[in-house]
């Protein structure tokens, strides 16, 4: 069985059902009951036409719990003038899924939904699979899936949808990485590839160049026993230069467009950063002017914040430190930039102090590890 095949299809069966009338939670019920069908039959008697055949069968499993369930009465005249078993046809499927991604990314989702739904219906990623990626029971995913299938159920699809949102969301997917049996960064990879097809902006295009050129140096984040490598300290060579070359292209075609956006700005700090033989060799300067316009995008702090080390690597840790010093002390990591720009700077007894209250912060278990070696390692070198 193609399990690649029947992901690919879940997005365009399901909307292709909300098209005709059926709910989302009721649509996407049908269509896994589809699967389970295909999963059944197809091994022995695979369908020539598998979108059809799988449009067919959700449809009728749509129109048996409609017509079963008292409360849907009210949908009666809309179902009977559709016929028990339609002749799918051709179908756009790249247009579907467009608006399947708006769907996922509704206002009124919270950004953990709007992942969660993405993956199940977009994705085609199991309950299981998502409860897994995400560290949860699969029970309490199921309920924030639940919800979100409430929350959008009866959105229009007639109404334009916010891509900003959709790469948002696709992003935060990207950015949860792997754990379990799903490896999240390259689902998001995936799937924006797929977007790509569908959308001809500059921005959608920058977003799969940012992931792709992140995602290259992944072998290399970590060390065999778990712990962080920091960028600096990266074994280059282990670095995907096929990933590389794709990211930057894609990303100079995007520029060349001349509609600079935040994804695309970001890429080209990761390019700079990729294009470096060693981490000597970094062209600081030119990634301080790549967040100057990130700044001038965004005016986001967390930029700032960021623009704060670039400008301590080009003009040195006293520059950095005065940027920083114009900056909110309670932003998320703050003091560990802190620390890494006093340690710079040559103050080893206050970066080792700021190591350890950066610690105390740190979002997850990987970074606190980080820092407090960090800390352990001034703290051993100062004793000598």
């Amino acid at each position: 069985m193609d399990e690649v095949l029947l992901r690919s299809l879940t997005p365009r069966v399901l909307t292709i059902l909300v098209r005709r009338g059926a709910d989302f939670a009721a649509a996407e019920d049908a269509v896994q009951d589809a699967l389970v069908e295909a999963l059944r039959v197809w091994p022995d008697n695979p369908p020539r036409d598998q979108q059809g055949w799988m449009v067919t069968v959700a449809w009728r499993r749509f129109l048996d719990a409609a017509r079963s369930d008292a409360a849907r009465r009210r949908r009666e005249s809309l179902i009977s003038v559709e016929p028990e078993a339609p002749d799918p046809g051709p179908a756009p499927g790249s247009d579907d899924t467009l608006q399947l991604y708006f769907l996922c990314a509704h206002p009124s989702l919270t950004p953990a939904s709007a992942v969660a739904l993405t993956l199940r219906a977009v994705g085609g990623l199991t309950t299981r699979q998502i409860a897994q990626a995400y560290l949860v029971p699969e029970a309490t995913m199921a309920q924030r899936i639940s919800r979100a299938k409430r929350i959008v159920s009866g959105a229009r699809f007639d109404q334009p949808g916010d891509v900003a949102t959709v790469l948002r969301v696709l992003y935060l997917v990207f950015n949860e990485g792997y754990s379990g049996d799903v490896d999240l960064a390259s689902e998001a990879i995936r799937l924006t590839r797929q977007l790509t097809t569908a959308i001809d902006h500059p921005e959608v295009a920058g977003l799969l160049a940012l992931m792709l050129l992140h995602h290259a140096r992944r072998a290399a984040r970590t060390a065999p026993d778990g712990s962080l490598v920091p960028l600096a300290q990266q074994d280059r060579s282990r670095w995907d230069t096929r990933l590389i070359a794709e990211g930057v292209d894609i990303l100079q075609a995007a520029l060349a467009r001349d509609q600079l956006g935040e994804l695309q700005a970001q890429a080209a700090i990761a390019a700079l950063h990729a294009d470096a033989p060693t981490a000597e060799e970094t062209d600081w300067p030119q990634i301080v002017e790549w967040y100057d316009e990130l700044v001038r995008l965004t005016d986001s702090p967390i930029v700032q914040l960021n623009r704060a080390v670039a400008v301590g690597e080009a003009d040195g840790a006293r520059a950095g430190l005065a940027e920083l010093a114009l900056l909110d002390t309670s932003l998320p990591r703050y003091t560990a930039v802190a620390a890494y720009l006093r340690e710079r700077d040559g103050d080893l007894s206050r970066a080792a102090e700021l190591y350890a209250e950066a610690a105390q912060k740190a979002p997850n278990l990987a970074e606190r590890d980080h820092l407090t070696r960090q800390a352990a390692r001034l703290n051993t070198y100062r004793s000598r």
